[in-house]
Protein backbone atom coordinates (compact mmCIF):
# COMPACT_ATOMS: atom_id res chain seq x y z
CA UNK A 1 0.00 0.00 0.00
CA UNK A 2 0.98 3.50 -0.86
CA UNK A 3 -0.60 6.41 1.72
CA UNK A 4 -0.31 9.31 -0.84
CA UNK A 5 -1.30 7.85 -3.42
CA UNK A 6 -2.90 4.37 -2.37
CA UNK A 7 -3.44 1.34 -4.74
CA UNK A 8 -4.54 -1.83 -3.02
CA UNK A 9 -2.35 -4.52 -4.86
CA UNK A 10 -4.37 -8.10 -5.74
CA UNK A 11 -2.18 -10.04 -2.95
CA UNK A 12 -3.12 -7.48 0.01
CA UNK A 13 -6.61 -9.46 -0.15
CA UNK A 14 -8.20 -12.57 -0.31
CA UNK A 15 -10.09 -14.27 -2.90
CA UNK A 16 -13.39 -15.97 -2.36
CA UNK A 17 -11.86 -19.49 -2.01
CA UNK A 18 -8.82 -18.10 -0.13
CA UNK A 19 -11.27 -16.31 2.23
CA UNK A 20 -13.75 -19.80 2.50
CA UNK A 21 -10.90 -22.05 3.30
CA UNK A 22 -9.52 -19.85 6.26
CA UNK A 23 -13.04 -19.11 7.61
CA UNK A 24 -13.50 -23.51 7.42
CA UNK A 25 -10.40 -24.60 8.47
CA UNK A 26 -10.53 -22.53 11.78
CA UNK A 27 -14.17 -23.57 12.46
CA UNK A 28 -13.20 -27.18 12.12
CA UNK A 29 -10.02 -26.66 14.88
CA UNK A 30 -12.78 -25.14 16.85
CA UNK A 31 -15.14 -27.71 17.06
CA UNK A 32 -12.36 -29.74 17.95
CA UNK A 33 -11.15 -27.98 20.83
CA UNK A 34 -14.71 -27.50 22.23
CA UNK A 35 -15.07 -31.65 22.39
CA UNK A 36 -11.54 -31.42 24.21
CA UNK A 37 -12.33 -28.31 26.52
CA UNK A 38 -9.82 -25.76 24.64
CA UNK A 39 -10.06 -22.56 24.81
CA UNK A 40 -7.54 -20.84 22.11
CA UNK A 41 -9.28 -22.74 18.66
CA UNK A 42 -12.07 -21.56 19.77
CA UNK A 43 -11.56 -17.88 20.37
CA UNK A 44 -9.33 -17.73 17.38
CA UNK A 45 -12.09 -19.17 14.85
CA UNK A 46 -14.46 -16.20 16.67
CA UNK A 47 -11.24 -13.50 15.64
CA UNK A 48 -11.37 -14.11 12.16
CA UNK A 49 -14.90 -14.94 11.31
CA UNK A 50 -15.44 -10.94 12.82
CA UNK A 51 -12.55 -9.91 10.53
CA UNK A 52 -14.27 -11.19 7.88
CA UNK A 53 -17.58 -10.26 8.76
CA UNK A 54 -17.24 -6.46 10.19
CA UNK A 55 -13.47 -5.57 8.38
CA UNK A 56 -12.78 -3.84 11.62
CA UNK A 57 -8.94 -2.85 11.60
CA UNK A 58 -6.98 -5.06 14.41
CA UNK A 59 -6.87 -1.97 17.02
CA UNK A 60 -10.59 -1.83 17.12
CA UNK A 61 -10.58 -5.81 16.99
CA UNK A 62 -8.81 -5.41 20.19
CA UNK A 63 -10.29 -2.72 22.26
CA UNK A 64 -13.66 -4.26 21.90
CA UNK A 65 -15.93 -4.92 25.07
CA UNK A 66 -18.64 -7.58 25.73
CA UNK A 67 -21.07 -4.97 25.68
CA UNK A 68 -20.06 -3.20 22.16
CA UNK A 69 -21.74 -6.40 20.48
CA UNK A 70 -25.97 -5.54 20.01
CA UNK A 71 -27.03 -8.52 18.79
CA UNK A 72 -30.95 -8.22 19.61
CA UNK A 73 -31.79 -6.58 16.80
CA UNK A 74 -32.27 -8.23 12.87
CA UNK A 75 -29.58 -5.53 11.63
CA UNK A 76 -26.81 -6.50 14.69
CA UNK A 77 -23.71 -4.25 14.96
CA UNK A 78 -20.32 -3.71 16.86
CA UNK A 79 -18.99 -0.47 18.46
CA UNK A 80 -16.10 1.30 17.95
CA UNK A 81 -15.54 3.19 20.32
CA UNK A 82 -11.91 5.13 19.65
CA UNK A 83 -11.81 4.31 15.93
CA UNK A 84 -9.13 6.09 13.53
CA UNK A 85 -8.77 9.66 14.31
CA UNK A 86 -10.92 8.91 17.97
CA UNK A 87 -13.92 8.32 15.67
CA UNK A 88 -17.03 6.42 16.99
CA UNK A 89 -19.24 4.16 14.87
CA UNK A 90 -21.23 1.67 15.07
CA UNK A 91 -20.56 -1.13 12.27
CA UNK A 92 -23.86 -3.62 11.11
CA UNK A 93 -23.74 -6.99 10.51
CA UNK A 94 -26.29 -10.14 9.74
CA UNK A 95 -26.32 -13.69 9.05
CA UNK A 96 -24.59 -16.34 9.92
CA UNK A 97 -21.99 -13.55 12.62
CA UNK A 98 -24.58 -13.01 14.52
CA UNK A 99 -25.58 -16.74 15.71
CA UNK A 100 -21.75 -16.78 16.17
CA UNK A 101 -21.94 -14.21 18.32
CA UNK A 102 -24.66 -15.39 20.49
CA UNK A 103 -22.47 -18.77 20.67
CA UNK A 104 -18.95 -17.22 21.38
CA UNK A 105 -20.34 -15.16 24.45
CA UNK A 106 -22.44 -18.41 25.88
CA UNK A 107 -19.20 -20.38 25.70
CA UNK A 108 -17.10 -17.26 27.13
CA UNK A 109 -20.23 -18.09 30.19
CA UNK A 110 -19.38 -21.51 30.07
CA UNK A 111 -15.42 -21.46 30.65
CA UNK A 112 -15.69 -18.67 33.26
CA UNK A 113 -14.97 -15.88 31.24
CA UNK A 114 -16.73 -12.65 32.95
CA UNK A 115 -19.23 -11.14 30.07
CA UNK A 116 -20.00 -7.98 31.75
CA UNK A 117 -20.28 -5.01 29.41
CA UNK A 118 -16.82 -3.78 30.39
CA UNK A 119 -14.89 -7.09 30.14
CA UNK A 120 -12.84 -7.90 26.53
CA UNK A 121 -14.36 -9.77 24.38
CA UNK A 122 -11.26 -11.21 23.26
CA UNK A 123 -8.95 -12.59 25.72
CA UNK A 124 -5.48 -13.81 25.97
CA UNK A 125 -4.86 -17.25 27.07
CA UNK A 126 -1.94 -16.41 28.72
CA UNK A 127 -2.17 -13.27 30.23
CA UNK A 128 -6.49 -13.44 30.80
CA UNK A 129 -6.72 -9.92 29.31
CA UNK A 130 -7.47 -8.58 26.34
CA UNK A 131 -4.87 -9.60 23.26
CA UNK A 132 -2.78 -7.35 21.71
CA UNK A 133 -2.82 -5.95 18.40
CA UNK A 134 0.81 -7.93 17.97
CA UNK A 135 -1.14 -11.16 19.46
CA UNK A 136 -3.82 -10.25 17.03
CA UNK A 137 -1.59 -10.60 14.08
CA UNK A 138 0.62 -13.90 15.11
CA UNK A 139 -3.00 -15.75 15.53
CA UNK A 140 -4.20 -14.59 12.21
CA UNK A 141 -0.38 -16.18 10.98
CA UNK A 142 -1.44 -18.92 12.50
CA UNK A 143 -4.64 -19.53 11.64
CA UNK A 144 -3.27 -18.50 7.62
CA UNK A 145 -0.51 -20.81 7.89
CA UNK A 146 -2.76 -23.72 8.60
CA UNK A 147 -5.15 -22.93 6.12
CA UNK A 148 -2.33 -22.55 3.63
CA UNK A 149 -2.62 -18.81 2.74
CA UNK A 150 0.54 -17.26 1.62
CA UNK A 151 2.64 -16.12 4.75
CA UNK A 152 2.75 -12.08 3.20
CA UNK A 153 -0.37 -11.50 4.43
CA UNK A 154 -1.40 -9.82 7.99
CA UNK A 155 -4.43 -9.79 9.55
CA UNK A 156 -5.34 -6.30 7.85
CA UNK A 157 -5.94 -8.61 4.42
CA UNK A 158 -9.20 -9.53 6.62
CA UNK A 159 -10.50 -5.25 6.30
CA UNK A 160 -9.39 -5.59 2.55
CA UNK A 161 -11.04 -8.76 2.03
CA UNK A 162 -14.24 -7.34 3.64
CA UNK A 163 -14.09 -3.89 1.83
CA UNK A 164 -13.57 -5.55 -1.39
CA UNK A 165 -16.52 -8.09 -1.17
CA UNK A 166 -19.38 -5.46 0.41
CA UNK A 167 -18.74 -3.65 -2.21
CA UNK A 168 -19.51 -5.84 -4.55
CA UNK A 169 -22.22 -6.95 -2.82
CA UNK A 170 -23.87 -3.52 -2.36
CA UNK A 171 -24.01 -2.85 -5.34
CA UNK A 172 -20.82 -0.74 -6.01
CA UNK A 173 -22.31 1.18 -3.40
CA UNK A 174 -19.20 4.09 -1.76
CA UNK A 175 -20.97 5.57 0.85
CA UNK A 176 -22.18 2.44 2.59
CA UNK A 177 -18.63 0.77 2.78
CA UNK A 178 -17.21 4.04 3.32
CA UNK A 179 -19.42 4.47 6.59
CA UNK A 180 -18.96 0.54 7.39
CA UNK A 181 -14.89 0.86 7.18
CA UNK A 182 -14.55 4.13 8.87
CA UNK A 183 -12.99 6.29 6.36
CA UNK A 184 -13.25 10.04 6.77
CA UNK A 185 -12.64 10.43 2.74
CA UNK A 186 -14.67 8.71 0.06
CA UNK A 187 -11.24 8.89 -1.83
CA UNK A 188 -10.12 6.35 0.37
CA UNK A 189 -12.90 3.70 -0.11
CA UNK A 190 -12.85 4.52 -3.57
CA UNK A 191 -9.88 2.33 -3.86
CA UNK A 192 -11.83 -1.10 -3.44
CA UNK A 193 -13.77 0.38 -6.77
CA UNK A 194 -10.35 0.82 -8.12
CA UNK A 195 -9.75 -3.27 -7.61
CA UNK A 196 -13.28 -4.42 -7.95
CA UNK A 197 -13.98 -2.46 -10.96
CA UNK A 198 -16.84 -5.00 -12.84
CA UNK A 199 -16.41 -3.73 -16.23
CA UNK A 200 -12.85 -4.08 -16.61
CA UNK A 201 -12.82 -7.77 -17.30
CA UNK A 202 -16.06 -7.57 -19.99
CA UNK A 203 -14.12 -5.14 -21.88
CA UNK A 204 -10.86 -7.05 -21.63
CA UNK A 205 -12.46 -9.83 -22.73
CA UNK A 206 -13.94 -8.19 -26.16
CA UNK A 207 -10.63 -7.33 -27.27
CA UNK A 208 -9.13 -10.30 -29.81
CA UNK A 209 -5.88 -9.05 -29.76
Amino acid sequence: MRFKNWVLEPNKYLTKEQASRLLKTVEHRAELARVKNQKTAVRDYFVIHLGLATGLRVMEIAALKCGDLFLNESLCSALVRRGKGDKRRLVYFTGPFRKHCKQYLKWKQQIGESIDSEAPLIVSTSTGVCMTTRALQKLFKRCAERARIDSHYSIHCLRHTYACFLLKASNWNLRLVQKQLGHSKITTTQVYADVMMPQMEKALNRMHW
